[in-house]
């Protein structure tokens, strides 16, 4: 059993809030029953959340280290929050020996909170908006990012690609059915890319045999193969958009393909958002209070600009440790390399199942030590991504969003296991990088995510996610979306809905969910651990 973590850095306000916001479940109760109240409440405990660090736009960006008109007009470039390192990070620790500290020993820890579809969920809707550049060679601070949740994943990231994958009537995106099931269309034949699709990309298309190439779906977004859970959700978002544009057809008899193309799309992104708001980011926060999307209340917020990604909020979102080494599927057990570039497995099982499979399956704890060997070269990427940018130090971002900078190594985490890595690393905690502090750090109770981390996300994917153009004041409306669209959209509470409205056989309804079934508050982490005892011991 671990020591437990220290909290003389974690600032009076901030546990005060915490403590606030985590109990007197009656009181947050009633608040959520009276309508006029609930939306003021999720007002302002949005807008603490977003503003626990200075609004966009920042004034620097990768380009440079200074300021200057293209630096703040180029979005090729990734925003940053902080100017970077004096010295560029010298006297870092071998990278090798850095990643190390991520790798997993044994069966790894589990997350008493959340399940795989939470993690495969994370995965996909991130990928949409943080996307790191691969030209060769790469630069580590460019972006291919559109800087907005447009679910790229599914569409593409400009109207060339978007076309490709239109079936050019009725506003459908292309695709086939399989026993019974909507699938996008294959993308090659004898493991070359068919003429109609020539233009789509897949990453890592090359390493790929003729036999798994020609499983590939034809996707708008590059990485949309790349894995089992990514895939099932691009095929469930497909199939949602043909059901929304079929649905617009019988309403507006008189619109064209475009037109309804366009609005089903818009409706479905704001459907995306919905969900972000009024689910995942609910799962992620440990609070009473339940957050909601409520577009016009936000407006007048000061935080409300325009969206620019910045390098921080894309390396911090290197969730691999969520991801167990095996993976339940359909009543298989596979381990998770065997479910890369592999669509048969969705084919073969179908879409419900791998959602209820996914829901069902714990994932493992965010944090050191955790990461499944397969994906530590992943991690390895990451260290050299954030010392190549030069990122400021773990410390300096913590006072940037509002903690008190730590002086000892068990004010980071109450297992002796990471202070004893840590100190043996770095020698003195202001010597820690930001990506290795961000996953160093004790879950609070809870919550999915520790406390510098869920800062950051609560900063930046909340003011992502309500500053969409398709939420401003004169957008968001009955004009935009149609009467139906409006509806569509209110009726749609979470993921669920969505998967069990796009599943052949309506006799049952699928299990669906971020949240493990055995969690309730006060869970102790780190849970029940597969296969192996764990490495380390955990304190909340």
């Amino acid at each position: 059993m671990s020591a437990r973590r220290s909290k003389a850095k974690d600032g009076w306000n901030n546990r005060i809030e915490f403590y606030l916001t985590t109990n007197f479940a009656p009181f947050w109760r009633g608040i959520q029953r009276v309508p006029t109240l609930r939306r003021k409440v999720n007002k302002i405990l949005i807008d603490r959340a977003v503003l626990k660090s200075a609004p966009r736009p920042n004034p620097l960006s990768t380009m440079a280290p200074y300021t200057s008109w293209s630096s703040l007009t180029d979005r090729t470039f990734a925003g940053r929050q902080l100017p970077p390192a004096p010295g560029g990070g010298e006297g870092h620790p071998g990278v090798e020996q850095t990643a190390e500290i991520f790798s997993r020993r044994g069966g790894g820890i589990l997350c008493p909170k959340s399940t795989v579809l939470f993690a495969n969920f994370a995965q996909w809707f991130t990928d949409g908006f943080l996307r790191s550049d691969r030209s060769v060679p790469p630069h580590p601070g460019k972006t291919t990012s559109n800087h907005e949740i447009d679910l790229s994943q599914l569409y593409g990231l400009n109207r060339e690609v978007t076309k490709l994958i239109r079936a050019g009537e009725g506003g459908l995106l292309k695709s086939q059915f399989i026993g019974g099931e909507e699938f996008p269309p294959y993308l090659c034949r004898d493991g070359a890319v068919k003429p109609e699709f020539r233009g789509l990309s897949v990453i890592g298309f090359e390493d790929l045999p003729a036999a798994r190439r020609n499983r590939l779906f034809a996707m708008g977004g590059d990485r949309g193969n790349s894995q089992a859970g990514y895939a099932m959700l691009n095929v469930l978002f497909l199939r949602e958009h043909n059901r929304i544009a079929r649905l617009l057809e019988r309403d507006r008899p008189g619109w064209d393909d475009e037109r309804i193309f366009e609005t089903a799309r818009n409706i479905l992104i704001v459907m995306l958002i919905k969900i972000v708001i009024d689910e995942y980011i609910c799962h992620i926060a440990p609070y009473h209070f339940k957050f909601f999307l409520d577009p016009p209340a936000f407006s007048g917020s000061r935080w409300y600009r325009t969206n620019w990604m910045a390098i921080e909020f894309n390396l911090l979102y290197r969730w691999h440790s969520l991801m167990p080494s095996r993976l339940r599927i359909g009543g298989e057990s596979l381990p998770v390399a065997e479910t890369v570039f592999n669509n048969e497995i969705l084919v073969r099982h179908g879409l419900g199942a791998l959602f209820e499979s996914s829901s069902d399956q714990a994932a493992c704890r965010i944090g050191l030590f955790n990461t499944d060997p397969s994906l530590v070269r992943v991690e390895r990427a990451s260290v050299i991504q954030a010392r190549e940018v030069q990122l400021a130090p773990y410390n300096d971002y913590r006072e940037i969003f509002g903690f008190p900078r730590v002086t000892g190594f068990d004010q980071i985490s109450g297992d002796p296991t990471v202070q004893r890595a840590l100190h043996e690393l770095y020698g003195s905690v202001d010597g820690i990088e930001l990506y290795v502090g961000l996953f160093a750090e004790d879950l609070r109770p809870d919550a999915v995510l520790p406390s510098l981390m869920a800062r950051m996300v609560g900063v930046e994917a909340l003011s992502q996610a309500l500053t969409n153009p398709l939420l401003a004041p004169r957008v968001f409306n009955e004009r935009t979306f149609t009467p139906l669209g409006m509806r569509l959209i209110k009726q749609t509470r979470n993921l669920s809905d969505i998967v069990n409205r796009n599943l052949p056989d309506g006799s049952r309804r699928y299990e669906v969910r971020m949240t493990r079934r055995d969690w309730h508050r006060g869970t102790p982490g780190p849970g029940n651990v597969p296969e192996a005892e764990p490495a380390l011991a955990y304190a909340s």
